[in-house]
């Protein structure tokens, strides 16, 4: 008779340790799957700002800015046909 209580209580602290490893085992799992949720968000965001800057330099790098910058803020000036000097004309060609 002993022995079948010691069986019951033994059946009953294995069931409890189990349900119990059951419970944290599912708290680790969400606490794993809202930490991937925060770095999938963090990486959506690096995402969209890296495709504003890229589109932010293609606005930067356009001949017709750098040809303004240039000629406004650098005082350059596009040479007149006369004073264009071509030199080995057939060197760019190789």
């Amino acid at each position: 008779m002993v022995w079948r209580g010691l069986a019951i209580v033994a059946l009953s602290v294995g069931a409890f340790a189990s349900a119990l490893g059951v419970v944290v085992a599912r708290h680790e799992a969400r606490q794993v799957f809202v930490d991937q949720q925060a770095v999938m968000a963090e990486r959506d965001r690096l995402n969209r700002q890296w495709a504003q800057l890229q589109i932010e330099q293609s606005t930067w790098a356009t001949p017709g800015r750098i040809e303004r910058h240039a000629r406004d803020e650098l005082g350059m000036l596009q040479p007149d046909a006369e004073r264009l000097v071509v030199i080995g004309g057939d060197a760019w060609g190789r």
